[in-house]
């Protein structure tokens, strides 16, 4: 898909009705001691949930942040916001060792669903007892030229210190401050706490075969419609203060109904419910090897 994307779409499922940019992060899997594999559900963030709406009802478990400083403060930096037609990456799934990690790019092993704070580079090592949170921290940092490059990286330069702390000022390539965009995503690994491996080894795997996750990655693709997303930043508003049903703010909202109610139609035949023999796609590629 190129162009606005904010033009293209019928509906979203974001809170925000004005928000249809697209958001993406790989699946992740169990992997069983005999072999096979079964995908792990995504459950909302406790933290969605505001006045006379339940977060439990919501379907899906991502959460998207566009922070102008921090957790404590909008800073006084004037903040650009994306242009139509921006998009942008994080990470990379070839990376397999913590050389290659960066700030920003970790995960929580949630002790309650309200867990935040310790962060690790690589899957938790241990049965988590609310399940795993995936964290990625986008750089804010634009040329201001390019809407995308050939890895599509390299338009953006990324100074994040990762724990929604302060970012540090932008080099003179890529003198731009944009939001700093991140990503939570919340996976119930709960169901598979008594099949652990009993040699205490690791179970879980991205969908491209990632067992260590230090190749975790996301994608971007900007498409809030017109000014909207720039009016948020130009304001002072923090989380639902910025709009929510019953509260009146910057942002257009919509109630979890309406939210539930939008979706894609499936492009892709693969088989992904269930026990799995091997990770989807996995003969293709093997096919062609």
């Amino acid at each position: 898909m190129t162009g606005d994307i904010g033009e293209q779409g019928s509906c979203t499922t974001c809170a925000y009705t004005e928000d249809f940019s697209n958001y993406w992060t790989a699946a992740m899997y169990f992997r069983h001691e005999n072999g096979s594999y079964h995908r792990v559900p995504i459950y909302p963030n406790a933290q969605l949930g505001y006045e006379g709406q339940n977060a439990s009802h919501i379907k899906g478990g991502m959460t998207i942040y566009y922070t102008q400083k921090d957790f404590d403060g909008n800073g006084d930096q004037y903040i650009t916001a994306f242009p139509p037609g921006f998009r942008m990456t994080v990470g990379n799934p070839t990376v397999s060792d913590l050389n290659g990690t960066r700030n920003g790019l970790r995960y929580t092993c949630l002790q309650t669903i309200l867990t935040r704070g310790f962060e690790t580079p690589d899957f938790p090592k241990e049965p988590c007892p609310a399940g795993i949170m995936a964290i990625h921290h986008f750089p804010s940092c634009w040329d201001g030229k390019n809407l995308d490059s050939p890895d599509h990286q390299s338009h953006m330069f990324s100074t994040t210190k990762g724990g929604f702390r302060e970012a540090g000022p932008c080099p003179g390539s890529h003198p731009i401050r944009m939001p700093q965009l991140a990503y939570e995503t919340m996976w119930n690994t709960t169901m598979f706490k008594d099949m652990w491996p009993k040699d205490g080894s690791q179970p879980f795997v991205w969908s491209y075969n990632d067992a260590k996750g230090y190749g975790t990655h996301a994608d971007y693709v900007f498409g809030w419609k017109g000014d909207s997303l720039q009016r948020a930043m130009n304001d002072s508003c923090m989380f639902h203060k910025c709009g929510s049903p019953g509260m009146q703010g910057i942002l257009k909202t919509q109630p979890v109904e309406e939210m539930n109610k939008c979706g894609v139609q499936n492009t892709v035949t693969e088989d992904t419910e269930g026990w799995l023999d091997e990770l989807p796609g996995y003969s293709m590629v093997k096919s062609k090897l």
